[in-house]
């Protein structure tokens, strides 16, 4: 929806008033073409998708909570695609392509800005394998390029390249299309964008059961009652296993909390990402001022969602070494979101042993930035019922053949 000078002035001073809903709050029907659980950026992207390209609009996205209350709204909003092996590339790049129209696909800004991302080198072993990672993402058609160390500082001039003498940078990998984007936007744009194409968003609706007779779904339990679907999607993140164990199969997953904060704002001071794989650290500046600073995982399990003090402390460690400028800002808040990993570092993209029943989880550290690639391709296989080209290889059915695609080194943190 579009607005005049005039009229956002006096919807600034109507304290939210008669401001008109982006999506509506149905009761559940009976029955729907297809059900989508879990109401992330992931999900309200498959039906966005399933309607707009698949003309499936009798769809209902059921979510426990509210609209992008999990990892979609607790993550650092980095948008890349520079991953390592041919079957991720393809899969991000596609992402990345979604993401560069997505405002004027949704006619929402999404605050999409390709300010360019640096993966850092500290010591030679970095260099090597990110001159092969740049390597095999040119031959995938995607933009990189290798920058040596006073190529990093003209690029990034806030940066210290003796980092303190821990963490001195030799060098570092750049995608200039990769960026930052709103997280709470997308989820806003792709609701708003479902909800006019006649799919109903159904929040405060966990799912407590799946009703499946003889090995294919038919519906699900939810705390409004049973609702009725032969296909169902399951994009819930961290919890894919707890409903996995609801429908009678296993999912190989750790769930971890992610660490991420922000400092109080201050003007301009890094118009660019920067990354540090080695140090599990990594920075930009928000359009608000706030330096957004994420960290690694925990070593332990867990759904907490809040941050562990020695991550934090290491990583604000490391930042400041890195950049000494930071040392006197004051951090604002911090907290975790949870991540759900497989062995190899990919998702899992497809069918499950019930039949009638997707799923899509295991993103690990890498889910924001490809939300609108995941969208796209899930709803492909659950329109069609079969594997899009793009999601084949994520099939959970590798764990048994052994083919796995491990990036682990281009995810970005330590798993």
């Amino acid at each position: 929806m579009r607005y005049s000078a005039f009229s956002l002035l006096r919807n600034t001073l109507s304290h939210h008033k008669n401001w008109p809903q982006l999506w509506g709050s149905p009761d559940p029907q009976p029955e729907y073409d297809v059900i989508i659980i879990g109401g992330g950026g992931h999900g309200l992207a498959t039906a966005y998708y399933l309607a707009s390209q698949h003309g499936i609009n009798n769809v209902a996205v059921l979510e426990k909570a509210w609209i992008g209350g999990g990892n979609t709204g607790r993550n650092t909003t980095i948008v890349r695609s520079n991953y390592l092996w041919d079957e991720s590339a393809k899969l991000y790049e596609t992402a990345l392509k979604l993401w560069e129209n997505l405002s004027q696909e949704l006619n929402y800004n999404v605050m999409f800005s390709q300010r360019g991302v640096m993966n850092l080198c500290h010591n030679v072993h970095d260099v090597r394998e990110t001159k092969r990672r740049v390597n095999a993402n040119r031959l995938n058609g995607i933009d990189s390029e290798f920058l040596d160390a006073q190529q990093v500082k003209e690029f990034c001039p806030a940066i210290d390249l003796r980092g303190g003498g821990r963490y001195p940078v030799m060098g570092a990998s750049l995608q200039r299309r990769g960026g930052t984007a709103r997280h709470d936007a997308v989820a806003w744009g792709y609701a708003r964008g479902a909800a006019k194409r006649g799919v109903h968003i159904i929040q405060n609706c966990p799912v407590t059961g799946f009703d499946i007779e003889g090995g294919a779904i038919k519906g699900v339990q939810t705390a409004k009652g049973p609702i009725k679907a032969k296909r169902v999607g399951m994009v819930v993140a961290g919890h894919s296993s707890v409903l996995a164990n609801m429908a009678g199969f296993k999912l190989p997953l750790h769930c971890r909390p992610l660490q991420a904060l922000v400092s109080e704002p201050v003007k301009p001071a890094i118009d660019c990402v920067v990354m540090s794989n080695a140090v599990h650290a990594y920075i930009s500046q928000s359009d608000k001022g706030e330096l957004v600073i994420g960290a690694g995982t925990d070593a332990y399990c867990s759904y907490g969602q809040r941050g562990s003090m020695h991550n934090t402390e290491g990583t604000l460690a490391a930042i400041c070494e890195m950049f000494p400028q930071f040392r006197r800002m004051k951090m604002l808040r911090a907290w975790g979101g949870i991540v759900d990993t497989c062995p190899d570092a990919s998702p899992i993209i497809g069918k499950t042993p019930v039949e009638g029943l997707y799923i899509n989880c295991g993103w690990g550290t890498g889910g924001f930035k490809a939300t609108p690639g995941s969208g796209w391709v899930f709803a492909d296989t659950i329109a069609n019922e079969r594997p899009h080209a793009l999601a084949e290889p994520f099939a959970l059915s590798r764990f048994s053949s052994g083919y796995l695609i491990g990036e682990h080194g281009a995810a970005g943190v330590a798993h």
